[in-house]
């Protein structure tokens, strides 16, 4: 119950910021997809809250890399308001023809992400950590959205923020959205030689029959 009420909280704060970056909760009403986006948010917000169970962690190793767990944090946050701000720049927005049907199309993939990342956390339970850490008699996940992809919660994540970046019709949060793959991809490489060192030829085994973001089409190759 404190989970729900916390996630109603942020999303507020959320609303509270993105009326601000599009000057006036008259112009963020009078844009259907960033209302649908809100919404978004807040399923996603309430449902983490719900199913997620929080477990204790005993980490035995951890890796760090303060530059990209900052960008990592920054990023996702800073890419709605910053795409929500340029509808206050003619020379920001997308063609008339284009913005709203992308917009819509941000909103779809914004779903799609952050339904993907709730469920791979839903999954971890409480494996899940925003460190790139091995725990305690840490099992390897290879099961469920697992079993196609190594990574589909980062997967998730960049398809929620891409999505955020489409939602207002504007392309100025693109470049953004390029700097957080590059981030996400330097943590998954991290990530992964951590889980080679810890798990080995499992580890080996399994890279060899999944893609790290996307399902592998064919072939043994990573």
């Amino acid at each position: 119950m404190v989970s729900a009420i916390a996630a109603l909280v942020v999303l507020a704060l959320e609303t509270t910021l993105l009326t601000f970056a599009m000057g006036g909760w008259s112009a963020l009403r009078a844009w259907p997809p960033a209302l649908a986006l809100l919404g978004v948010w807040g399923v996603s917000g309430i449902a983490l809250a719900v199913l997620r169970p929080i477990g204790r962690q005993q980490v035995v190793r951890i890796e760090r890399d303060a530059f990209v767990m900052v960008a990592l944090l920054v990023l996702p946050y800073s890419i709605p308001f910053v795409s929500a701000a340029g509808r206050t720049l003619p020379s920001a927005r997308l063609d008339l023809a284009l913005a709203e049907p992308l917009a819509w199309l941000g909103v779809a993939a914004a779903a799609l992400g952050l339904g993907l990342r709730v469920a791979s956390m839903r999954q971890l339970g409480a494996r899940f950590s925003p460190l790139v850490a091995v725990q305690r008699e840490h099992a390897l996940e290879t099961t469920g959205w697992y079993s196609r992809v190594r990574h589909p919660g980062y997967l998730g994540a960049l398809l929620a923020s891409l999505g955020a970046a489409l939602a207002f019709g504007t392309w100025v949060a693109l470049p953004l959205w390029a700097l957080m793959v590059l981030a996400q991809w330097a943590r998954v490489r991290r990530e992964e030689s951590l889980l080679a060192g810890h798990f080995g030829d499992v580890w080996r085994s399994y890279v060899a029959r999944t893609g790290a973001m996307l399902p592998r089409l064919g072939g043994t190759r990573d």
